[in-house]
């Protein structure tokens, strides 16, 4: 996926990315946007967003992806960070089963706060800590079909399927948009520069998925 111009681009969508603290969020967001990675990394207090413009189909998509931090003390903001999401990175860390089980409430907590239309990647990052595993890709594949999202994991660090992930979560969102606009009897190749969908007004719902793949380094 090439980098673009950041302002070109013909679908304009948020993505937030949410999970306990320590799992990497800020980490897959910096390789994601600027392909940086930093072992220093210090946790996200409020709120932080990055852009970047990629090709899906023969649009130029740019991603508005915002990153909060996992702790607790900072749910209080959640009503604005979900609004408008078109899609959800939902991170946990493989080596940490803990972040693993608190998945299903971050998941309950996004379906609380966005509209049904949302779509929904379930991310085991650090996968690079083979030696630490601590939760299975079966396991985390089974948990994403129950919860009708796609499933990949990623390693910041080493930059495995991070692009790959947030691709999955782009393709699909402009799938939606596409069907929305066609819904509403716009032509989508004649769409303005920069046009942005409210997917969250969309009568029609996303087909049910199942997992896109089981990506371990």
């Amino acid at each position: 996926m090439a980098y673009r111009s950041d302002d070109e681009y013909d679908y304009l969508f948020k993505v937030v990315l949410i999970g306990d603290s320590g799992v990497g969020k800020t980490n897959l967001l910096s390789r994601f946007a600027r392909n940086e990675f930093s072992l220093e990394s210090k946790s996200t207090v409020g709120v932080e967003f990055a852009t970047r413009t990629v090709h899906v189909d023969d649009k130029l998509v740019k991603a508005q992806i915002w990153d909060t931090a996992g702790q607790e003390r900072y749910r209080a903001i959640t009503s604005a960070y979900y609004r408008g999401s078109a899609g959800a990175l939902v991170v946990y860390d493989v080596s940490r089963r803990d972040t693993f089980e608190n998945v299903e409430k971050w998941m309950q907590e996004l379906r609380n706060h966005t509209d049904s239309n949302i779509i929904v990647v379930l991310v085991g990052n650090k996968a690079d800590l083979r030696h630490i595993r601590a939760v299975s890709v079966e396991e985390a594949a089974a948990l994403a079909k129950r919860q009708n999202a796609f499933f990949v994991e990623t390693s910041a660090l080493e930059s495995t399927n991070v692009d790959a992930a947030f691709a999955e979560v782009l393709t699909q969102v402009y799938r939606v948009a596409s069907r929305k606009v066609l819904d509403v009897g716009e032509n989508p190749a004649t769409l303005s520069k920069g046009h942005t969908i409210d997917l969250n007004s969309a009568e029609e719902k996303p087909p049910s998925v199942e997992k896109s793949g089981c990506c371990s380094s």
